[in-house]
């Protein structure tokens, strides 16, 4: 009945209350484990020990990339976006699972990483792609162009993630170059109307 294919989870928890009357939890601290009673509901007695798992642990198992990334992106992004930008590109926790906020908080809080905050980011200078684009006054797409020409730096920690750029990376002498290139082909592109052609309509045919 258990796996059969009408056995949905309401049927599996009229199951489970129908074999088993309690379960009784206790913790080993020497062992490092929990241990688990089923009392039965014939009678019959079963323990089950399961290790003890610390707090952060799971997500301290996370590959010293992810680590980083989250490093990165918690200087722009709260927990919530950090755990959608890692599922969104696959990435799973040590122990194979899809991120939430609370693992996320367990992985800064083991890796010593500050959360996210507002006023921290807006004086640390840290920001996104779109605010360092309207910082120079030139669009998104420019700056990332630039960027991955390597004229101007930011951190691009996840494939499918945000750009992160410090203050200092827009006031550097290439930032400034590239501003003005960009200007400088506006200009150019805005041709005079003293320059501009006229179209001729004296030989078109009125019929």
């Amino acid at each position: 009945m258990w796996n059969g294919p009408h056995a949905d989870v309401r049927l599996k928890k009229r199951l489970v209350r129908t074999l088993i009357e309690e379960v009784v939890v206790d913790v080993d601290g020497e062992a490092g484990e929990i241990i688990l009673v089923i009392h039965w509901n014939g009678g019959v007695h079963t323990e089950l020990r399961l290790p003890r798992r610390r707090r952060g642990q799971n997500s301290s198992q996370a590959s010293p990339e992810i680590v980083e990334a989250v490093r990165v992106l918690a200087r722009i992004c709260s927990d919530d976006l950090v755990a959608s930008t890692l599922n969104r590109n696959g990435l799973l926790t040590g122990r194979g699972n899809r991120w939430t906020r609370e693992r996320v908080t367990a992985l800064r809080t083991y890796h010593e990483i500050p959360c996210y905050d507002p006023d921290r980011r807006e004086s640390t200078g840290w920001m996104n792609l779109t605010e360092a684009a309207a910082v120079l006054g030139i669009s998104p797409r420019t700056l990332r162009l630039a960027v991955e020409r390597g004229e101007i730096h930011a951190d691009h920690p996840m494939a499918d993630g945000p750009w992160v750029f410090h203050r200092q990376a827009l006031e550097t002498e290439a930032a400034a170059t590239l501003v003005a290139r960009v200007r400088g082909h506006k200009q150019e592109a805005a041709i005079p109307s003293s320059h501009q052609g006229t179209l001729g309509f004296s030989g078109l045919s009125t019929t």
